[in-house]
């Protein structure tokens, strides 16, 4: 494997990560804390050229997605957190590079900001909600990682009942687009490697 086209795909459980086919994988665990831990860990024993954090998320039910959608992260927000940003930052915008491509790949997802917050419904001022983004795209920032988050949409936010959401879908969905999106994005490199 070529290092400059190195990536790295993170989901908090095994069955949001698609069987592996040349590129590297981390089970980062459920929630911020968890993903940034073992994200950082992973970096630094790795070190990918690029990140793609997928997973399944929760989205408002105004927003009335159909389930397995998909939903591509403009940015992360840390909604946990209260702290002035000169004390911790609670927002990391995906890499405009890799934010262009899976756009590109993904002509019909939509682009959002997607919360993270240990807690289910614990987001505020995003559509899209989930337990890991910040925590996988902080981590890759502070190493100099390109990271991005791609979700799709397992439930509504203001459902409670488990038993209504649909799990299956939302995973089959993030696995089935994965190896495209892991391409898209080992293409992207290896011609901005070719041309550096």
């Amino acid at each position: 494997m070529n290092d400059r086209a190195r990536i790295l795909v993170v989901a908090a459980t095994a069955r949001e990560l698609a069987t592996p086919d040349g590129w590297l994988v981390l089970q980062c665990g459920v929630g911020p804390v968890e993903a940034a831990a073992r994200t950082a860990a992973a970096i630094a024993a790795w070190q990918p050229a690029a990140i793609l954090h997928v997973g399944i998320a929760g989205a408002r039910r105004a927003r009335a997605f159909a389930p397995a959608s998909l939903v591509i992260g403009s940015e992360a927000r840390y909604c946990d957190s209260n702290v002035p940003a000169e004390w911790a930052p609670s927002m990391v915008s995906a890499s405009p590079m890799l934010l262009h491509v899976v756009q590109h790949a993904l002509p019909h997802a939509i682009t959002l900001s997607i919360g993270t917050s240990a807690r289910v419904g614990g987001t505020s001022h995003c559509d899209v909600e989930a337990m890991e983004g910040f925590g996988v795209l902080r981590a890759a920032q502070l190493a100099g990682v390109p990271a991005i988050e791609v979700r799709a949409i397992s439930n509504d936010i203001e459902e409670a009942d488990r038993a209504r959401w649909h799990f299956d879908a939302a995973f089959a969905a993030i696995t089935a687009v994965t190896p495209q999106l892991v391409h898209a994005v080992r293409e992207a490199l290896t011609d901005a490697s070719a041309h550096a």
